[in-house]
């Protein structure tokens, strides 16, 4: 059996955590530059706050219903999942961490609904943060057992187990509740007159290779019970890394764009060394602001490759400013832009360049040494000057809560 752990409305849990007052109290997390909501506690999606909904339609629901809004706090959730995680992994041998707040359990050999509500309980015990486990022969039935087990059951676990129930289950849910079926996907779905999960099972599964694809028959299996999507308890290495951002104001300065891929390329160096990679090509992007259609729009990106795969941010940082010098036009304002690192490989298997003149032992030795500095004494305590952290690009966080776990200065002080 699979079990799927999820973390209930985790951004807001996260929140409540450290203050008590926000229990029963409706909560919703904003994405970057406080744009729109990304996190709802119960409370808020009962008032009809939507996810994706902008901030600024929703004010006067925030001051009638007294909603506590916050910033995206990263940090903060970034260490709750880790000690959530931890704890999965101490009492599950075969963990796949799936998201930042879900996880899929192999319960095989192991009573699975006493030991998921053990898990449960131990969870919010030692962190605080609530978390539903659904159990099911397959990733896929576990998805929709979890769902039954956050909104249905009151200990917060749901075993999906017997034929009779699994048909009751799918005839429940709509085709777009299922796990990897997108809107277009559910829309064409519907058109051939597949509207329930149960719909989809029970379709000739000739019909439905032929007019959809190979993943519609393995969604279509797993629906059936027959484990096709595997547990991966080993962590699969990311085909690319992106770091992007919507600016708070629109942009036409160069010097200030250098400065946001410089950042963006920067960061996307530092995440390939935390995975012990290197990338093969970097790509730039920049984007105008879709909203005013009454000024000209322009959306360009370019890819420049290496001829050496590197994690050096000095390298990459080079190569990304040399491609957004190509891209860059004066006349247009920009809402956002990015860096994608790409054709990433295992930094043990680079294959060295004949003409490389870079001393890349010496510059491995820098970078290490500059991530060690970082993760000790605070993120970009040292940085490269291109950064120059007089101009650097900040984004809007007007209601961020404390690093209550990562920052010394937001620790909690009790008074006695």
């Amino acid at each position: 059996m699979i079990g799927l752990a999820d973390c209930n409305n985790f951004y807001a849990s996260c929140e409540r955590v450290f203050n008590p007052k926000l229990k029963n109290k409706p909560v919703v997390v904003l994405s970057n530059n406080d744009g729109c909501v990304i996190a709802r506690s119960n409370e808020a999606k009962l008032l009809g706050v939507k996810m994706g909904e902008p901030a600024f339609k929703i004010k006067s629901l925030i001051k009638n219903h007294d909603i506590a809004v916050f910033s995206t706090n990263f940090a903060l959730y970034g260490d709750f999942s880790d000690r959530v995680m931890s704890i999965l992994k101490s009492e599950i041998d075969n963990v796949e961490v799936y998201s930042i707040d879900e996880a899929f359990l192999d319960f095989q050999g192991i009573d699975s609904l006493a030991k998921a509500e053990y898990i449960i309980q131990k969870v919010k015990k030692w962190t605080g943060i609530p978390i539903s486990i659904g159990i099911a022969p397959t990733k896929v039935l576990a998805k929709l057992a979890n769902t039954i087990a956050k909104k249905y059951t009151r200990k917060g676990v749901f075993l999906l187990d017997s034929p009779s129930l699994i048909n009751r289950a799918l005839s429940f849910f709509s085709v777009d509740e299922l796990w990897g079926i997108g809107s277009r996907y559910a829309k064409r779905l519907k058109y051939f007159g597949i509207n329930t999960a149960l719909d989809l099972r029970n379709t000739d599964r000739k019909w439905l290779r032929k007019n959809f694809s190979i993943n519609a028959v393995h969604l279509q299996k797993e629906l059936y019970g027959k484990s096709i999507y595997e547990l991966e308890a080993k962590k699969v290495r990311k085909k690319n890394i992106c770091t992007s951002r919507s600016f708070f104001e629109d942009i036409s300065n160069y010097s200030r764009l250098r400065q946001a891929i410089t950042q963006f390329a920067n960061n996307c160096a530092v995440k390939l060394r935390k995975e012990k990679s290197c990338c093969s090509c970097v790509t730039v992007f920049l984007r105008t602001n879709f909203f005013k259609q009454d000024k000209k729009q322009y959306f360009p990106a370019i890819t420049l490759n290496f001829s050496t795969p590197t994690n050096d941010s000095m390298e990459i940082v080079s190569i990304a400013n040399m491609a957004l010098k190509k891209i860059y036009k004066k006349e247009f304002n920009y809402k956002k832009a990015g860096v994608i690192v790409q054709n990433i490989v295992p930094s043990d298997y680079v294959q060295m360049s004949l003409f490389d003149q870079i001393n890349r032992k010496s510059r491995r030795k820098i970078m290490s040494s500059v991530d060690k500095i970082n993760l000790l004494m605070g993120r970009d305590k040292i940085y490269l000057a291109s950064q120059s952290a007089r101009n650097r690009i900040e984004i809007k966080q007007q209601r961020l809560s404390p690093c209550y776990t990562t920052r010394f200065s937001d620790i909690l002080k009790i008074s006695i």
